[in-house]
């Protein structure tokens, strides 16, 4: 029985795990938190291994492994440089499953991470919606807590972080998405939102939802740009991984 390792917590991650559990592939999936491990569900042939690791924990892991595949979410750089280094170390070859980018928007203004978000929204008045998600929040530290209404997962480490950067409680969204246009768009007229920040995460993200809702609603998106990447789509890595099952190897 084919190993194969899938870095998940994104949809691609749990179709994936799901279609090669399918296929015969003995599967183990990573994800970094409870959340993670709750949306991935259960089923037969598929192992969860739930937390943050190391590079050293997930060589261990990746050990005996046919193949990894990293699955995580488009703008996790840091955790896609761990998991490559990893799989060197552990003599397992990698594989990187990008999500489709989004054409650009014409309507918008694109910055390179959030601090660039930051410094060109402090100058300007108005409400803003964060949709980035908690680790990104600090960079906003210049701009008056009041304007500010971050669109969190409803889990109790992210409302402390809101509470430990002095966010009020009123301006707290503590939903889980993704969301449709409308809902996006009630929000939005609901907190007199000016501006929404917001990362490309693709249609799995609800990302064209938001630029709907944005449009129909006179809020000028401003979206943190992907960092290049280079690895292949879910269908051909799916195409990939049967490949292998049937064959016995990569």
């Amino acid at each position: 029985m084919l190993k194969i390792a899938i870095f998940g917590g994104t949809t691609e991650g749990r179709l994936l795990s799901y279609e090669l559990a399918k296929e015969g592939a003995a599967v183990t999936v990573l994800v970094a938190t409870e959340y993670g491990a709750e949306e991935q569900g259960e089923m037969a042939g598929i192992r969860v291994l739930t937390g943050r690791k190391n590079t050293e924990e997930m060589a261990a892991i990746l050990a005996g492994q046919a193949l990894c595949v990293d699955a995580t979410h488009p703008y996790a750089l840091e955790a896609s440089g761990n998991i490559r280094a990893a799989c060197e170390q552990a003599g397992v070859p990698y594989e990187r499953l990008l999500r489709q980018e989004s054409p650009m928007a014409e309507r918008a203004v694109y910055v390179a991470d959030a601090k660039a978000a930051a410094d060109y929204l402090s100058g300007r008045e108005g409400n803003i919606l964060l949709t980035t998600g908690t680790k990104e929040l600090p960079d906003f530290g210049s701009i008056e807590r009041e304007r500010l209404f971050p669109r969190v997962l409803p889990m109790a480490e992210n409302l402390a972080v809101c509470e430990s950067e002095g966010i009020p409680r009123h301006n707290i969204i503590a939903m889980q998405g993704p969301f449709c246009r409308e809902l996006n768009e009630a929000i939005m007229r609901q907190f007199d939102i000016r501006f929404l920040v917001t990362k490309d995460g693709g249609r799995a993200g609800g990302f064209p939802e938001k630029l709907r809702a944005a449009e129909r609603t006179g809020v000028l998106p401003v979206i943190l740009r992907r960092k290049a990447e280079r690895g292949k789509s879910f269908e051909e890595i799916l195409a990939l991984c049967r490949e292998a099952i049937r064959c016995g190897s990569f």
